[in-house]
Formats: C-alpha cells, sequence, structure tokens
C-alpha cells in the first residue's frame, strides 16, 4: 500500500460553520468550528439528485485533522470511506464530518454547564447548515450518526434524544456500562491525584504548563476532567468528579448523573426512540481496555429486551483491543448506506 495521499472518486469540502450556540462557551473555545463534508462519486452529475447523510463523530481527544492522518499500510477513514462508494460496494451517501473539541479534550456531544451546548450545536446547527447547503434528503430515515469509543457513546445517545433527526446509527466500542468502563479508572485517578492534593484542576494547571501526555495520569485524568465537566459539573460550570478524589468513595448524586448518560440505562427511557430507528450497527473488541465489549452486549440485549428486530441490528465482536480498529468504519458505513432511504 503505498503512504501518499490517494485521489477521491467523490469530492471531499473543508468548510467553516459559525456557530450562534457556541459563542461565550464556558471553555472560550472557538465558535467557528471546521466541518468536513464529502460528497460521493455522481453527486455532480445530477443535480437533481438527492442523497443519504451519514455524520462522523470522533472518539476523546479525537479532533478533525486526526481524520487526515495516515498509519503505516492503513488508508484514512475518509479514502475508505469513498472506496465504498467508489467500488460500488454502496450506494452513495453525503459523509459530514463534525468537530466537538474542547480545551478538556471532548464535549461527549452533550449540552452541558461545563463545556458548552453540543449536543444542540450538532443537532440545531450542524444539520440544517449541511441540508442547506447540500442535496441531503433531509429525514430521519436518511439521516444516520457514526462513531467511535466516546464517538459512539454520542452515536447511541444522539438517535435516542433525536430520532426526529437521525433514524440509523453504528458504534464502535461506544461508552457504556459505566460500572465496567469507568470505575476502574476513578480508583487509578485517586491514587494520581495524591500528588496534586486530590484537586484536578492543580492538575490540569500543570498539564497546560508542559508538553501533554508525559506523565502516566495524564491520559486517565484528562478524561476523567472532561467527562466530569459533561456529565456533573455544577450549573455554572464548576467541574464535581463523582468521588471523594482521597478516599475514592463515589459522591452518589453525581455518579447518578453519569449513569443517567448510560447508553445502556437509557434504553427502556428512550425505548420508541429506538425501535424508530432503520438500522443499528453495534460492535467492540474483545480485549477493549475499557471493557466496552460487555457494554456492547448490553446494549445489544437491551435492544432485543424492548423489542427491537434482529434485521434492524447487526452485532459483531471481534478480536481487538480498543484502539487500530478504524478498519472497522467503513463496514458499518457500507451496510447503513444500504439501509438508508433514498
Amino acid at each position: 500500500m503505498l503512504p501518499w495521499d490517494t485521489e477521491l472518486a467523490g469530492e471531499l469540502t473543508r468548510q467553516t460553520i459559525d456557530s450562534t450556540l457556541l459563542r461565550g462557551n464556558p471553555l472560550g473555545d472557538p465558535h467557528e468550528r471546521p466541518l468536513w463534508v464529502y460528497t460521493p462519486p455522481g453527486y455532480h452529475a445530477d443535480p437533481a439528485a438527492r442523497w443519504p447523510t451519514v455524520y462522523v463523530i470522533q472518539g476523546y481527544t479525537g479532533h478533525l485533522g486526526m481524520w487526515a492522518n495516515r498509519m503505516p499500510y492503513r488508508q484514512p477513514f475518509p479514502e475508505t470511506a469513498d472506496a465504498v462508494f467508489a467500488s460500488g460496494e454502496a450506494p452513495g451517501c453525503i459523509v459530514v464530518y463534525v468537530d466537538a473539541w474542547t480545551a478538556y479534550g471532548g464535549s461527549q456531544f452533550v449540552d452541558s454547564p461545563g463545556t458548552g451546548p453540543y449536543h444542540s450545536y450538532l443537532c440545531d446547527e450542524v444539520v440544517p447548515w449541511v441540508d442547506a447547503r447540500y442535496r441531503t434528503i433531509p429525514q430521519a430515515s436518511s439521516r444516520a450518526i457514526t462513531g467511535k469509543s466516546s464517538g459512539g457513546f454520542g452515536a447511541m445517545i444522539t438517535p435516542m434524544l433525536r430520532p426526529d433527526l437521525f433514524g440509523a446509527l453504528a458504534t464502535h466500542a461506544g461508552d457504556s456500562l459505566y460500572e465496567y468502563c469507568y470505575l476502574g479508572e476513578f480508583a487509578k485517578a485517586v491514587r494520581y491525584l495524591r500528588e496534586y492534593g486530590g484537586d484536578i484542576l492543580r492538575w490540569w494547571d500543570e498539564f497546560r504548563s508542559r508538553t501533554s501526555f508525559t506523565k502516566e495520569a495524564d491520559n486517565t485524568l484528562l478524561i476523567l476532567l472532561g467527562c466530569s465537566a459533561c456529565f456533573s459539573a455544577d450549573e455554572d460550570g464548576t467541574v464535581r468528579l463523582p468521588f471523594d478524589p482521597v478516599t475514592g468513595e463515589l459522591v452518589p448524586e453525581r455518579w447518578q448523573r453519569w449513569l443517567d448518560w448510560d447508553p445502556v440505562r437509557m434504553i427502556d427511557r428512550h425505548a420508541d426512540a429506538l425501535l424508530s430507528q432503520q438500522a443499528i450497527w453495534i460492535d467492540a473488541g474483545t480485549r477493549d481496555e475499557w471493557f466496552l465489549d460487555l457494554g456492547a452486549e448490553a446494549f445489544r440485549t437491551g435492544l432485543a429486551r424492548i423489542g427491537v428486530p434482529d434485521e434492524k441490528v447487526h452485532f459483531e465482536l471481534f478480536d481487538a483491543a480498543h484502539g487500530g480498529i478504524d478498519y472497522r468504519y467503513p463496514k458499518s458505513l457500507a451496510w447503513l448506506a444500504h439501509r438508508l432511504a433514498r
């Protein structure tokens, strides 16, 4: 495999969206955001044709420019996505790559006083912006969302909250079943925070003053800080950890706020939305470090419990850890493309 850029059969356009909702956000992050929009082969051939849309969101610390990263012997997703359509493996779709980065490394695609209204930004600004400028089919049955890790979490919860907008999803190792994917990380964080007197903001100040990810604690504490800002911040934006930072004891009301965002626990509250979905892809690696294969199993079981038909669901566990599973993305994209309304 050649290590250089491949010419696309479709077209990838790098746009900028000026968000009203993100102006004045709590972290002072930019309200002008990059947005990449891919149009498939044949898009320009028929000016009357309209196309389904697949929205792609990223995992924690993911930002839009990372889609262009080229690993040895692998192509980046915009190229493998293009190959899905250019080869005829699946009918064409518009693919939208969304940026929801924050200073803390991510937004979890939720509205929060600690980070900003990123769920509303995605649903009420990005989607209408794309529909107004591209020949989409502006209906839920023709619109899907897909992501990995925190992006997989966002792909699960967004159709639950907005089934009027999204009628299909794909989640790759999406954050779920929080007692397994998060509790072990809390215990590690308590040990790391001893160096900072139990104050995660002391760590944050130090982290910003040096080269990032040069300490063992950095990845764990960054995810903890960012997710706490998303799930358990006070109304004034003050970040509250879901546990005592010295003893590690859970603070029940704060931990419950996290659990309320667990996709597995959201299933019954949003059963009608899930039953309305055209297609749901779920996968994860059996060696996932955050045990997200267990979350995937639980999410699949929950869908069956509420009556989502088996033919609407693709469920698969495969031999892998959490990283290096980008080769799965074009598989789910092709599967969704065949099931979106045209």
